[in-house]
Parts: structure tokens; C-alpha cells; sequence
């Protein structure tokens, strides 16, 4: 939050700064006249001939300023908010001093680090934090931002898109440049990952599989053992990036200088210039096929993914080597249905055997299995068998159930003999029913008579 004058005001205006109009009664000095005069500048840029910003955007310009709102008073001034506070996100006070600040974004840094927190906003959370400490712990940006704020750095040709990679500025921070991913430009590089996909059939889904699966990745060039150059030739230093590996380009803005880094084009980020070697082109590896063993465990799906440690690409400069990825693809089952651990089935029986109980063969992923019907068993019913479904992934000797559903079928069409058995089945049901209601209402009227004598008597 600082108090700042109108035309800078207008500078962060454009960036996207709102000012507002606050009083204070304990403020006694006040804007100057002469600084509420729109400056040449602005007049050009609110013309109607101006081809930077446009009639409505000059007018809108204009609008924001006028002259009978922006009168000296006392007690009132402008007043430009940030929209981030770097001091919060790393959780220290505005007037920390340069050890301080460094110390709590290490601290900061270790804990969402990406690689060692895997929660989802770790990364942009670590992001935020470097940003921050890169601007703090610069004095002249430190000294923006304390005036200005966020936004003020955006006037100043330090726009919000110029910050540097956070990984190499943690790198850089704890001595890791040249050991990992990302290392310096002209340094290791580990390789990248590859990627592959495995079908498998429902039961080696079900109960894991050893496969061998052939994958296609780079490896170190055995002509100029990865280095790139010609065998016989010199590597000499990039002239044009003088051995950076980068370079800066800038854009004049209206609203600033705005600068850009990016890989070197004439060495590819390499910081190095040589002959390339023929074999790879320069590259140092080159493009091979190699068959892998690879060990399915119990209780994959569709959409799993197992990771195979340095099957990847080989590394630049002697970097280790990437991953390789196996996303497992599973074909499903024609009689069998997988829900999550439990596989689902479906049986039919006849009405008369779900009234009498019966005992059907059951197919299960361990071979068919005998399973008992109980008699009155309703249309619907789902019986569970138990520890006959799927191993839980990584735990194989617990499993989970395999669900029946029972589903009985009715015949449309029935012979003569069939139906007059029903029909006797029917009056039988009838007759029961009949006299069930009888002795019923027999006992009822019993019970009404027995409780209305003691009243006759009386």
C-alpha cells in the first residue's frame, strides 16, 4: 500500500491497479496542483488518432481521472492496493532483513517442494513462494514493491511473467544445479520419461502376470559416448549465448520494457558449440529397442499405471536416465462385471425353484463353484460369496466378494399339464388362504366374547 502521485497512479491504472479515494484525518499534506495536469503522454495515448490503445480506451482513460474528483483536500489521498502480499506468503514481517527472509522461504521450499510434497496445489504453492522470495530478496525489486506494489513491478520492466524458473532457483539455493532434472543449462540433464501401454485379459487383471513388453527409447550414442561431438573434435563455448545456455530478448511496451529468456537456439540450451557427431546428429543418443520383464502384481485395473525406474530415455551429458510408465489397459469379462474388489454376477432360476431352493454352478474367477438357493428366495435377491473376488492391490491375500443377484424367470407359455397343476396350486393357495382367514376371524370373535362376558354379567 503506498501514496503515490497522479501520473503514477495512471501507470499502475494500466496494470490494473483501482485506486481509491480514502480520507484521513490525520493527513495533513495533499497532492500538488501541478501533478494533477494530465501529461503530454497521457494526452497522446487518450487521442482518438491513437493507435495503441484506441478512442474507447482513451476515453475510458480520461474518464477515470477527472478533474472535479481529483481536487486537493486535505485529508485525502490515493491510495494503491496490491494483490498479493509476498510478506505473507512467506510468513514473515516488512521490515524482516535478508537473512530472515531467506530462512523462512528454505524452510518454505523444503516443505512443497514438488518432488517431496504430492499434494495437488504443492506445486503452485511452491511457485508462489519462490516468486515472492526472488522479489524480497532483491533489494531494488524489494524497494518496488514496499512502494508500489505487485503491480508497481509491472511499470518498472519487471512484468509478473518475468519471474525465473522456481526449480532453479531452489536448485541454485541448495547447491543442487548440476545433480538433478534441473540442473544448469550446460550441465547433467536426466532423461525423459516414457510411456507405454499393457492390455491384459479379466483373470491376469485379477490374479497379476509376468509379461515382457519390447518399448522403443533413446540411449547413449556409443560413437561419441553421449557427449554429441564428432569423435577427434574440440567443444568450444556458444558465441552467442557466451555459454549460458540462454538468451534475453525485450519488448518495447507502453506501458515499459518487458524482457524474456529462452534456450539458446544456436547450441539448444546447451551452452556448448561443437561438430555434431554423425551417429546421433548431436543429440547424443540415439533411438533403440529394448524388451523388458515386467512383473504385473494382483489386482490392476484399468487405468493403473506402474513405474519402472531408469527404463526411461537416457540422460544429456551423463544425467541419469528417465522412468518408463505402464498404463495397464484390462478387457472385460463376458460373464463376469468388476466393481472395484467385488465382481458382480448375474443367475437365473425358475419360479419353482426359487419357491423350492435349488443349488446352481456358479462361475467365479477361481473355476465354477456350487452355490445354494434357499427356498422362497425373492426375484432380486443378491447373495454374496464370500472372498471370491478381486486381491486388493499391493495387500493379495485379502480379496473381496463375489455378489449373486438372483433373477427368476417366469415362462411366458406353459402347457396344459403345467397349467392345470397351477391351477390346482392356485385353489390350493385360495383354500388355504380362506380358511387361515377363518380360524382367524373365529379367534378374533372368541377373543371379543370372552372379554365382553365378565361386562355382561355385571
Amino acid at each position: 500500500m503506498a501514496i503515490v502521485n497522479f501520473w503514477n497512479t495512471c501507470v499502475a491504472a494500466r496494470c490494473g491497479v483501482q485506486p481509491q479515494l480514502v480520507t484521513r484525518s490525520s493527513v495533513t499534506n495533499y497532492l500538488p496542483t501541478s501533478s494533477l495536469r494530465f501529461p503530454n503522454k497521457v494526452r497522446a495515448l487518450a487521442s482518438k488518432r491513437s493507435s495503441i490503445f484506441g478512442h474507447q480506451s482513451g476515453r475510458g482513460l480520461s474518464n477515470l481521472f477527472p478533474y472535479k474528483n481529483l481536487c486537493p483536500r486535505r485529508g485525502h489521498c490515493l491510495i494503491v492496493r496490491a494483490d498479493k502480499d509476498y510478506y505473507s506468503v512467506l510468513g514473515v514481517s516488512r521490515n524482516s532483513s535478508k537473512s530472515e527472509i531467506k530462512s523462512a522461504y528454505r524452510k518454505l521450499a523444503r516443505s512443497y517442494h514438488p518432488d517431496v510434497n504430492k499434494e495437488p496445489e504443492a506445486e503452485q504453492k511452491f511457485k508462489e513462494i519462490s516468486n515472492a522470495y526472488e522479489v524480497l530478496s532483491d533489494a531494488e525489486k524489494r524497494s518496488i514493491y514496499d512502494k508500489y506494489g505487485e503491480d508497481g513491478l509491472k511499470g518498472f520492466n519487471m512484468g509478473t511473467g518475468d519471474f525465473s524458473n522456481p526449480f532453479d532457483l531452489f536448485d541454485s539455493l541448495f547447491n543442487m544445479g548440476g545433480s538433478g532434472r534441473r540442473g544448469s543449462p550446460n550441465g547433467a540433464m536426466q532423461g525423459e520419461d516414457q510411456a507405454c501401454n499393457l492390455v491384459l485379459d479379466f483373470k491376469e487383471a485379477v490374479f497379476g502376470v509376468e509379461k515382457e513388453i519390447e518399448i522403443s527409447r533413446l540411449e547413449s550414442c556409443g560413437t561419441c559416448n553421449g557427449s554429441g561431438a564428432k569423435p577427434g573434435t574440440k567443444v568450444s563455448t556458444c558465441g552467442t549465448c557466451g555459454g549460458q545456455g540462454q538468451v534475453m530478448s525485450s519488448t518495447r511496451t507502453p506501458i515499459g520494457m518487458f524482457q524474456q529468456v529462452m534456450a539458446c537456439s544456436s547450441c539448444g540450451g546447451t551452452g556448448e558449440s561443437s561438430t555434431p557427431c554423425p551417429t546421433c546428429g548431436g543429440d547424443g543418443r540415439v533411438s533403440k529397442s529394448k524388451r523388458i520383464s515386467l512383473k504385473v502384481p494382483p489386482g490392476v485395473d484399468s487405468g493403473s499405471r506402474m513405474r519402472v525406474r531408469s527404463e526411461g530415455n537416457a540422460g544429456r551429458r551423463g544425467g541419469p536416465p528417465g522412468d518408463l510408465f505402464v498404463v495397464i489397459d484390462v478387457l472385460p469379462d463376458s460373464i463376469l462385471k468388476r466393481n472395484d474388489t467385488n465382481i458382480l454376477y448375474t443367475c437365473k432360476v425358475s419360479y419353482i425353484d426359487a419357491i423350492l431352493g435349488t443349488t446352481v454352478n456358479v462361475p467365479t474367477v477361481d473355476g465354477t463353484v456350487d452355490l445354494k438357493i434357499p427356498q422362497g428366495t425373492q426375484p432380486g435377491t443378491t447373495l454374496v460369496m464370500a472372498k471370491k473376488g478381486v486381491p486388493l492391490l499391493n495387500k493379495p491375500k485379502m480379496r473381496g466378494d463375489q455378489l449373486v443377484r438372483v433373477q427368476v424367470e417366469i415362462p411366458k407359455r406353459v402347457t396344459k399339464e403345467e397349467r392345470k397343476l397351477i391351477e390346482e396350486l392356485a385353489k390350493l393357495t385360495k383354500s388355504s388362504s380362506s380358511s387361515s382367514s377363518s380360524s382367524s376371524s373365529s379367534s378374533s370373535a372368541a377373543a371379543a366374547a370372552a372379554t365382553a362376558t365378565p361386562n355382561s354379567r355385571r
